[in-house]
């Protein structure tokens, strides 16, 4: 049996089903930073999402940002309806 942190981490197909397209599977073993590690366990909680799920929709996100500004683009946040939008900076 996995344990808890392999369970957390790889895809449950029994209790939900998978999203993201299906296809091929590759497992891969990140170390994170305890500060991603903390940001992975906020994005689950907002979402209810596993943390296989969130983690690679994050991966999507950030090369579809990534690809963006590469391309000329920006990308703008508000924080609140009310607020001014911003433009959002990756810095590495």
């Amino acid at each position: 049996m996995p344990s808890k942190t392999e369970r957390d981490v790889l895809p449950n197909t029994t209790d939900r089903p998978r999203r993201g397209g299906g296809g091929r599977l590759e497992r891969i073993t990140v170390n994170l930073t305890e500060r991603s590690s903390k940001a992975l366990d906020q994005a689950v909680d907002v979402t209810g999402d596993t943390k296989t799920d969130t983690i690679n929709r994050a991966v999507q996100i950030y090369a579809y940002l990534e690809q963006m500004i590469r391309d000329g683009g920006s990308v703008y946040v508000r924080e609140n309806a009310d607020a001014e939008l911003e433009r959002l900076k990756i810095i590495g």
